[in-house]
């Protein structure tokens, strides 16, 4: 069928602020679809309260609001815009609950707007619990015994009729599981079902019997207006039931299903997604699967794009938001071509000969209070993927690509092991570092089988997981240099990183890397095609693998590599995308060729058209050094991912400088040097010394001792935090002696390597943010002066703050200018960088200079 001709004008309503469960991958989503709407013609006004998005930019849409995602404000953006449509399945549980809201309350009746992508029936039967479990019925398809509450003497009848804990809480439209959980006795359980009850916008709740145990299957289902179906990818969940699978690590395809198993579940997910009714895109359905005697229970559906699509497009190549705003608007899945390969229809199933694997990343250190127990309500702030021919090499990336200090899967620090007691403590609950404690349980003589009966995790996964110990005992007993060539091969097959062999031969990583060159094993980069290399693939998107025929093609054109963020943290997130999508973007234009390096699979940034190579890849020196080698590229920019590529700027620069062969990739924009400058105090002191700019009181501080005879000289209360850190991690306010010997004992853990920064603390002092632009030359240009509505204290990424400034003297605004461009020059700034002042009265004070990019850049500028 050809594309609709009466519909002109498509509204699309974005998912607004990152939350926990609803990060960047609706960025991801909601830009393809953008993207793919206006290259069929279709004006489109978008609505979005995100400044941090790819999506908001002026050229995404023909007209943006950017304003609050209430019902209320859509309504008068439809009112004025008078649309034809509104898609609401590219913003996430936001938007699909704005949709819902609309219909309903009769906006979209009153201004002739059609719902496009998924009627209102169908978000209805896939969200609302009991439609859902009504619809399963029908069609015969197993659901958990289970009972729909709207009051606390509903729900305590239901877990009569069920009679056993634990039982799940499963509120109705809600995102990541907000308002549920698992409650194991009745006391638990009050609490739950009305904190679950309050968190529904329909105040309802579906209570469960308990699954845990059982294993979790994702499928990402899509469907045309002549009802082709396709299954886009399976995943599997490693962790069993009972975590919610956003904090899972998940592996795709899946792993441990037998072909007659598979078939039952792509039967059925093709049953559901008829039922239920959606007509035109893209759905992701979850299954448990009983280990014991393989019985199937569908659990729930999202109909809109989600979390799991946009690894799922990532992981298999096939652009799923692009092609379900194509199917909204009236294409069917045999008339659009495959993008990568340019010869089949996207309704040719993607085939994959490869193992992805997602690893979610946590955020507990922040919140020292809280307890770090996996349950069905999300908790993870990001996550990372990785690509590898075999689980084993996939998961050891994975692990690396989280950047939490880990190169795999262990043999890369010193550790005591734990008792077999505490082992068997950690297997039983699920947290963050379950998967280490595995390792642990297994090095000190545990059984795969007995760790299963512990964690329910399969005995195929602990099997390859064994196989990766018994390799780490290997390397550990054998010499570097008596490892044969053979024994090498095999060893970065299975995922190991040269700082992990380095660790466990007592030897360096460049003396790993040099042996390893020696001996001719380097990675060969191969293509993800969609079609397990059946048709040629047309774009470059590359994952390393420890084979002898690369497929990356050699290119003679200038070429630039662009090093990204990494997985979303707090305060490393989706803004340091935009600054990297817009690189690779100005860079293109200039006629480079761009290479983009990057792990996270629900940014922008890892969409295969955003620069002319795609490399998924960790962002590790080593990872990083092998891309390199293999491309050649003329610079490298360090600036715009966070402080993951920065911390990599030295030890790059040193090694290129270093290699027999120099190379003749540089380190382009603010160089290593000057952002080391700013970082370490000493050298920053210098340097405002020099240019006569006023600091606070402050000092240094490698020891308890040292810390305790600045603060006492300077006076409390004082700031202290380590340096070299994002985010304001470790920062805090002390007001006495004792405060700061408890301090040190957990701060000087944070970055042993790097001394504490102790600042008088300003109070009543306002913090002013100042973005801005120089090109090397002399030339600076202010981009924004932010000033902060709260007082200085608060981390700038947890400050509201208001362009222009409110209440700043002339006096102190002239003197922010003077002392930016200054410092832009002394630094020898080429790009961007933020300076951070505090303004006491009218007295100016300078807090910090980041020379590259931070966070609240794309709200600037």
């Amino acid at each position: 069928m050809p594309r609709r001709q009466d519909i002109r004008k498509i509204l699309l309503v974005g998912s607004g602020p990152i939350v926990i469960g609803q990060a960047c991958e609706f960025d991801y989503s909601g830009t393809q679809a953008c993207k793919a709407l206006r290259e069929e013609g279709f004006e489109v006004v978008l609505v979005n309260s995100n400044p941090a998005t790819i999506m908001t930019d002026p050229e995404i849409a023909e007209c943006t609001y950017i304003e609050p995602l209430t019902p209320e404000l859509v309504e008068k953006v439809i009112a004025k815009e008078r649309p034809d449509a509104l898609l609401p399945t590219m913003g996430g549980q936001t938007a699909l609950n704005i949709a819902v809201s609309l219909a309903k309350n009769g906006t979209l009746a009153k201004y002739g707007v059609e719902l496009i992508g998924a009627k209102l029936p169908a978000i209805e039967m896939a969200e609302d619990r009991l439609l859902f479990k009504e619809a399963m019925a029908r069609i015969g398809i197993p659901v958990c015994p289970s009972g729909i509450a709207s009051s606390w003497a509903e729900a305590k009848a239901i877990a009569n009729e069920i009679g056993t804990y634990p039982l799940i809480i499963r509120p109705a439209f809600t995102l990541g599981g907000t308002g549920g959980g698992i409650a194991y006795n009745q006391e638990e359980y009050e609490v739950m079902a009305q904190a679950g009850i309050d968190a529904s916008p329909v105040s309802q709740i579906l209570v469960e019997k308990s699954l845990i145990g059982w294993k979790e299957y994702e499928l990402e289902v899509m469907r045309d207006l002549v009802d082709n179906v396709v299954i886009i990818c399976s995943i599997e969940n490693i962790d069993p039931m009972g975590v919610h699978t956003g904090d899972s690590i998940t592996v795709a395809p899946a792993q441990t299903l037998t072909d007659k198993e598979y078939q039952r579940l792509r039967d059925a997910s093709i049953k559901i997604i008829r039922e239920i009714g959606v007509e035109t895109g893209g759905s992701n359905i979850q299954f448990a699967v009983n280990p014991v005697n393989g019985d199937v229970i569908v659990i729930e559906m999202n109909p809109r794009v989600s979390r799991s699509s946009a690894l799922a497009s990532k992981a298999t190549g096939f652009p799923i938001a692009k092609m379900a705003a194509k199917l909204a608007v009236g294409y069917t899945l045999d008339e659009i071509p495959n993008d990568i390969t340019k010869k089949t229809p996207a309704s040719f199933e993607p085939t994959i000969d490869y193992v992805v694997t997602k690893i979610p990343r946590f955020a507990f250190e922040k919140f020292p209070g809280s307890q770090a127990v996996l349950t069905t309500q999300m908790k993870s702030v990001g996550e990372a993927m990785a690509i590898g021919r075999t689980f084993q090499e996939s998961f050891q990336k994975a692990l690396r690509s989280l950047e939490t200090g880990r190169a795999g899967f262990g043999g890369d620090r010193w550790e005591k092991l734990p008792s077999l007691e505490q082992v068997r403590a950690g297997l039983r609950t699920p947290n963050p570092e379950r998967i280490f404690t595995v390792r642990h349980a297994l090095l000190l003589g545990m059984t795969v089988e007995e760790v299963y009966e512990l964690t329910g995790i399969d005995i195929w996964f602990l099997d390859k997981m064994r196989e990766l110990t018994d390799t780490e005992k290997l390397i550990k007993l054998t010499p570097l240099n008596e490892l044969t060539k053979e024994q090498i091969w095999h060893i970065k097959r299975q995922g190991f990183s040269d700082r992990q062999i380095a660790y466990c031969s007592k030897t360096t990583e460049d003396e790993v890397r040099s042996y390893r060159l020696s001996l001719g094993v380097k990675p060969a980069y191969k293509t993800v095609d969609t079609c397990a290399a059946e048709f040629e693939a047309l774009t470059p998107y590359y994952y390393s693998t420890y084979e002898e025929e690369s497929e990356v093609l050699p290119s003679e054109k200038r070429k630039v590599m662009i090093l990204g963020g990494g997985p979303n943290r707090i305060g490393q997130g989706i803004e340091f995308d935009y600054c990297c999508c817009h690189a690779s973007y100005a860079l293109g234009e200039d006629g480079f060729e761009t290479i983009m390096v990057n792990s996270n699979p629900e940014t922008v940034s890892t969409d295969y058209d955003t620069s002319d190579r795609l490399y998924f890849e960790p962002l590790t020196k080593e990872d990083v050094l092998n891309i390199i080698e293999a491309e050649n590229p003329e610079g490298i920019i360090v600036q715009f991912g966070g402080q993951t590529p920065l911390k990599l700027a030295v030890p790059l620069q040193k090694y290129l400088e270093q290699t027999a062969t120099p190379s003749q990739t540089k380190i382009w924009g603010t160089s290593p040097d000057s952002i080391d400058t700013a970082e370490d105090r000493e050298r920053f002191e210098h340097i405002l010394r020099d240019l006569d700019i006023r600091q606070a009181a402050n000092g240094l501080a490698r020891s308890f001792e040292d810390a305790l005879a600045v603060a006492q000289k300077i006076g409390y209360p004082v700031v202290v935090r380590p340096s070299y850190v994002l985010g304001g991690r470790a920062m805090e306010i002390v007001y006495s002696d004792q405060e700061l010997e408890r301090y040190m004992k957990f701060a000087v853990q944070v970055e042993p390597e790097h001394p504490i920064l102790i600042d008088k603390f300003l109070e009543n002092a306002i913090e002013v943010d100042v973005d801005a632009i120089a090109d090397g030359t002399g030339q600076v240009v202010i981009g924004g002066i932010m000033e902060h509505i709260e007082e200085a204290g608060i981390h700038s990424g947890d400050s509201a703050c208001s362009i222009p400034y409110q209440t700043l003297a002339p006096a102190a605004v002239e003197t922010i200018r003077q002392w930016t461009v200054a410092l832009a020059k002394a630094l020898n700034v080429i790009g961007l960088m933020n300076i951070q002042f505090a303004v006491q009265g009218e007295t100016v004070y300078i807090l910090e200079a980041n020379p590259p990019c931070i966070t609240d850049s794309t709200f600037c500028l």
